[in-house]
């Protein structure tokens, strides 16, 4: 079982594979894609904390910058229905500490924001990993935004807007929380960006 990597960062693909090479020896690595720039650059010294995932037909090694976001993969697949391949991907979105946020809250809409996760997985993830994770209430800032339990409506529309501009989940929570839940579209993500431009300055 390998707990651990150190070792020269030989190569990295952008769909978050990476090669470390430990004595002579490669080590083919899957990484949260959220987290490419945080190793550095090609011939860098990395360090990885790694699971290693033995299947039938193989032994695959995923790997985390910090332990607590091996801990929340850990706690992920441990969840009914998600493999390593969702775990990452709520990985490559969500920091471990923004998905203790979205748990506290039950933010279905946060997890909706992984590809392929739909309100009711969200639901149910968000259900499961309130055992799984320690989750602390961090203050009223942690309140779900947009109109009704899944956060449809137009708030919910300006949170998908945004989130496809590229802002982070954090950023996102941040510009919406004020929003009201009446209102257009537009003139609702208009007023988060301008949001999000002083918050910004």
């Amino acid at each position: 079982m390998i707990g651990s990597l150190r070792g020269a960062l030989v190569d990295l693909s952008p769909r978050g594979e990476v090669l470390v090479e430990v004595a002579g020896v490669g080590y083919r690595v899957q990484v949260p894609s959220g987290r490419l720039g945080q190793l550095g650059e090609r011939g860098s010294t990395v360090f990885l904390h790694v699971h290693t995932h033995v299947r039938e037909d193989a032994i695959v090694l995923y790997g985390f910058v910090s332990l607590d976001e091996r801990s929340c993969f850990e706690a992920l697949l441990g969840t009914h229905g998600v493999g390593p391949a969702v775990a990452l991907a709520i990985l490559s979105v969500h920091s471990p500490s923004s998905l203790r946020r979205a748990v506290a809250a039950d933010d279905v809409d946060a997890l909706t924001m992984v590809p392929g996760i739909g309100k009711k997985t969200a639901a149910r993830l968000l259900l499961e990993l309130k055992s799984r994770l320690e989750v602390a209430d961090e203050g009223p800032e942690l309140a779900v935004v947009g109109s009704g339990p899944a956060g449809t409506g137009p708030v919910g529309e300006v949170r998908a807007a945004l989130a496809a501009l590229g802002y982070g989940v954090d950023e996102v929570r941040v510009a919406v929380r004020s929003l009201p839940a009446e209102g257009s579209t537009e003139e609702l993500l208009r007023r988060a960006l301008r949001e999000l431009a002083v918050a910004r300055l």
